[in-house]
């Protein structure tokens, strides 16, 4: 059991269980203060040594959450601003039972079409690519901020490798293609 090497910072029950643990050396691994039990199916590695991320603690507590909004603006840099919390997109038929206390998450509940589409993943966590994110701050623009959403959509403009035809079209499937053609008549 100890010559094993765990080399996330969490692991659900169902990757123990594909990696070839049974219940039962689960909980002997809790037992030994390898792993704590954070949730009903999640578990942490007292032994990691690696990088903490604040997205990759939110992906793990909200397993099918994908990181969005100001979160992942200021991945893709397109913003100054720190949001104060971890910004993560689920189903609306979905909910997160068991929320770390650090970092404070800020839920966003989307539609199946607007949840499923543009899902990246980097480092083991999913974020929306940078032009469903340049989207979704168009269309939630009341609740992120007038200043914000400008100026996500300005440093998306300058950016080398920018997509405006996947921007578009994604804008015209997401249902924001005029807010997003006002926006884009007012900035260039």
């Amino acid at each position: 059991m100890n010559d094993v090497a765990f080399s996330k910072r969490y692991y659900n029950i169902s990757e123990l269980i594909m990696m070839g643990f049974s219940y039962y050396k689960i909980k002997n691994l809790v037992n030994a203060g390898i792993f704590n039990k954070v949730g009903k199916s999640l578990y942490e590695n007292n032994h990691y040594e690696g990088y903490y991320n604040d997205f990759e603690t939110v992906c793990a507590y909200a397993h099918h959450g994908v990181v969005c909004m100001l979160s992942a603006a200021r991945f893709y840099n397109l913003t100054n601003y720190i949001p104060d919390s971890v910004d993560i997109g689920i189903n609306r038929k979905m909910k997160i039972s068991n929320v770390p206390t650090l970092p404070s998450i800020n839920v966003w509940y989307f539609s199946n079409e607007r949840y499923e589409n543009e899902i990246t993943t980097f480092d083991n966590i999913k974020i929306y690519s940078i032009e469903k994110t340049v989207i979704d701050i168009i269309y939630y623009r009341n609740r992120v901020g007038i200043e914000e959403t400008k100026e996500v959509l300005n440093n998306y403009l300058k950016r080398s490798d920018r997509d405006l035809v996947k921007l578009y079209k994604l804008a015209n499937k997401l249902g924001c293609i005029k807010i997003l053609r006002t926006y884009l008549e007012v900035l260039i």
